[in-house]
C-alpha cells in the first residue's frame, strides 16, 4: 500500500516556512500582518488555563472559561479581519464562513462551560477539570459524558477537522478556514498552521481532562497520562476523517447545534 508522511512531517513544514519569507500584497494593511501573530498568541496565553497536569492551572482565577472563549474568540476574529484586509472575494467568502460557523460554535462552548460549572459547583476551568471533576463524575456522570462528547464535536469545529472542514482540500469554494489564509506565506503561514494545532490540543486536552479524569493521581504520572489520552483522541479524529464525508455547508450549522443541544441537556439535567 501506499506509506503516509512521516509523523514529523509537519514540524518539516514548519521549518521550511520559518525560513522563507513572507509576501505581502499591495492592498494588505498591518491588520493582515498582525494576524497570524494573533492567532499563535491567543491559543498561547489560553494555554494557561487549561489543567494538564490535572490538577490546576497555570494561570486559573474565577471565571476563566470565558477568558478561555474570549482569547480564542479574539484570535478568530483576527484572522477574519486579516483575510477581510486582503481584498479578495474569496478570503471574504472565508471570512464569512468562519464567523458565520462561530455563531454555533461559542453557544455549544458556553454551554459546556456552564455545565461544568452546575456540576462541579466551580467557576475555574483548573477546579472544574481539576480538584472538583471526581466529584462532578460521582454526582452526574450522564450529565459529564454529554459534555465530553459536546466538546469532541467543537473541538473537529475548531480545529477545522472533518466532518466540519477538510483541511486538505485544493478546492476554494468548499473551504472554511484554509480559504482564509491563502495569501499567508512564509513565517505567517507557519504561524497560522502551528496556532490551529495548538488550538486542536487544547480542546483534545479539555476532553481528555473531561473524560478522564486524573485529580487523584500524581502529578507525573497524570501529565505521563495526557499524551497517550491526546494521541487516542488524534486517531479518532483521523477515523472519523476516513470514514465519515465531509459535511454540506448547509448540514455544518445542524452538525453544531446538535452539539449545542447536547450541552443544554447537560445543562437541565443538572438544574433540574
Amino acid at each position: 500500500g501506499r506509506r503516509g508522511a512521516p509523523l514529523l512531517q509537519p514540524y518539516r513544514d514548519l521549518v521550511k516556512l520559518l525560513g522563507k519569507r513572507a509576501v505581502y500584497s499591495r492592498t494588505t494593511t498591518g491588520v493582515f500582518r498582525a494576524a497570524p501573530i494573533a492567532v499563535l498568541a491567543t491559543p498561547l496565553l489560553a494555554a494557561a488555563l487549561v489543567p494538564f497536569d490535572g490538577h490546576g492551572s497555570l494561570a486559573g482565577f474565577a471565571g476563566d472559561a470565558i477568558a478561555f472563549a474570549g482569547l480564542l474568540a479574539l484570535g478568530r476574529m483576527l484572522l477574519a479581519l486579516g483575510g477581510l484586509d486582503t481584498g479578495s472575494s474569496f478570503e471574504g467568502m472565508g471570512a464569512s464562513r468562519e464567523l458565520a460557523f462561530a455563531s454555533f460554535i461559542e453557544p455549544a462552548l458556553f454551554l459546556c462551560f456552564a455545565a461544568l460549572a452546575l456540576t462541579t459547583g466551580e467557576l475555574s476551568l483548573g477546579r472544574m477539570l481539576g480538584g472538583a471533576i471526581d466529584r462532578g463524575w460521582a454526582q452526574a456522570p450522564a450529565s459529564l459524558a454529554m459534555v465530553g462528547v459536546s466538546l469532541f464535536v467543537v473541538m473537529l469545529a475548531e480545529a477545522s477537522r472533518g466532518p466540519v472542514d477538510d483541511p486538505a482540500t485544493h478546492l476554494e469554494l468548499t473551504m472554511i478556514h484554509e480559504v482564509t489564509i491563502l495569501d499567508h506565506s512564509g513565517p505567517d503561514l507557519a504561524f497560522l498552521l502551528y496556532g490551529s494545532a495548538l488550538k486542536f490540543a487544547l480542546f483534545a486536552a479539555l476532553v481528555v481532562d473531561t473524560l478522564m479524569p486524573r485529580t487523584g493521581w500524581p502529578t507525573p504520572l497524570a501529565v505521563a497520562a495526557l499524551i497517550p489520552a491526546l494521541a487516542v483522541v488524534a486517531v479518532l479524529v483521523g477515523v472519523i476523517e476516513s470514514t465519515f464525508a465531509r459535511l454540506r455547508l448547509v448540514q455544518v450549522p445542524q452538525f453544531l447545534a446538535g452539539a449545542a443541544a447536547l450541552a443544554a441537556l447537560g445543562v437541565i439535567l443538572r438544574v433540574r
